[in-house]
């Protein structure tokens, strides 16, 4: 029975050391029978082995969550574009020197955002700081895209509280890098959107949105559907900054169109302070 394959065979450092020389080279990677077949990137990204390829992606992330003891998490999304207080003050003085009003009205709303990656760091940092004092069945750990923005601001809080966090990247076309502040052991990126969504909602104890744009709705109404069609347990579903959500969402239509009962409203919850998120998430598992 083979065992498990020796990652300083020397077989593998070869087929490494060409792939590597075909891209410092410039050159097009080229079909090559005598690769290793796990070696072999034109082999392995054809159409016919996508199935390995979304295999290697549920693998990956659920062997290296399960080695780090990460069982339940609470995923939080929003803007990958707002920023802490102290780079959006520093991007409104630059865009006052410049006197151009377009470049100032947008650095003001990115000061006047500023507040919820705030609330998003602290909301990271109180919930690793309970983890680290629980036993394993009560910990939870913070779950982000992997962007800046509120998925930083979401791991840089719980990495002050001195704890682990996971950021589930996504390869784009504007290569987006993961962010500092995750734990690089549970840094990943993924090619399928799918598995991606499959991986927050396998842990998630609980949902935090923060505002954002479309992958933030995108992940929200996956979420919510997921939960109203049963298909997922019931969690906590957190909308945070009301102000912006009811100006944005007005779901009372549903109901009034007959396309949602009325009890599905009561999936999520509006709140505007970490102290109330926390305590939601809190009390609906009596933690």
């Amino acid at each position: 029975m083979d065992g498990m394959l020796d990652p300083h065979d020397r077989r593998l450092a070869e087929a490494w050391e060409t792939l590597k020389a075909h891209y410092d080279n410039g050159d097009s990677i080229t079909p090559e029978s005598n690769r290793l077949a796990f070696a072999d990137p034109e082999f392995l990204l054809r159409r016919e082995t996508r199935g390995l390829r979304i295999q290697l992606e549920m693998l990956k992330p659920d062997l290296a969550q399960k080695e780090h003891g990460i069982e339940h998490t609470v995923v939080v999304f929003g803007s990958a574009r707002f920023r802490s207080e102290e780079v959006a003050h520093q991007e409104l003085i630059r865009a006052r020197a410049t006197g151009d009003e377009q470049q100032i009205a947008k650095a003001e709303t990115l000061v006047r955002n500023a507040r919820f990656y705030e609330q998003a760091r602290a909301l990271g940092h109180t919930i690793t700081k309970f983890s680290t004092l629980q036993p394993e069945h009560n910990k939870l750990f913070i779950c982000t895209g992997g962007g800046p923005g509120i998925m930083e601001a979401a791991n840089r809080g719980a990495q002050e509280a001195g704890g682990i966090s996971v950021g589930l990247n996504i390869a784009l076309p504007h290569e987006q890098t993961p962010n500092p502040y995750i734990t690089p052991d549970l840094s990943f990126k993924f090619h399928y959107f799918a598995l991606r969504k499959m991986h927050f909602m396998m842990r998630a104890k609980a949902l935090v949105a923060f505002p954002g744009g479309f992958g933030t709705l995108d992940e929200l109404f996956e979420t919510l559907t997921l939960v109203q069609c049963k298909k997922s347990k019931p969690v906590p579903i957190v909308l945070f900054g009301s102000s912006y959500w009811k100006r944005l969402l007005h779901l009372d239509v549903l109901v009034e169109e007959g396309v949602v009962s009325e009890e599905d409203l009561d999936l999520f919850k509006y709140v505007d302070s970490v102290d109330d998120a926390w305590n939601f998430i809190r009390s609906f598992y009596e933690l």
